[in-house]
């Protein structure tokens, strides 16, 4: 199972939120063909998530991957959000939850009432 997201500061923020059974690929900005190629090669046949920044970069991306994975699930962030990395982990959890996510996401711990 794979998520692939923009960059690396992305992937370091969704991995502290995942079970290492999910991979965490980057595009790292633009896609050409070769980058293109790559990930399908380390995808394979596996369930894939397309998590993108809400922005026109974002969107950009997201459409090329569409076209690679027809059958990727879509995670989205919200506009406003400086990105997937700038989201807060309660909504980047709910949108997880959403996707089909629970059992690899990695709660935290809950404060104890004062």
């Amino acid at each position: 199972m794979y998520i692939i997201v923009e960059g690396k500061n992305d992937r370091s923020r969704l991995r502290r939120l995942l079970t290492p059974d999910i991979s965490i690929l980057c595009t790292f900005g633009t896609l050409n063909s070769v980058k293109l190629e790559s990930l399908r090669k380390q995808v394979k046949n596996e369930e894939v998530y397309l998590f993108m920044d809400n922005d026109n970069s974002g969107k950009k991306i997201r459409g090329i991957l569409r076209d690679a994975f027809p059958d990727a699930i879509h995670i989205y962030t919200r506009r406003g959000y400086a990105g997937v990395e700038g989201t807060p982990d309660e909504y980047l959890i709910a949108q997880l939850e959403k996707a089909g996510l629970e059992e690899f996401i990695i709660y935290p711990p809950l404060l104890p009432e004062l």
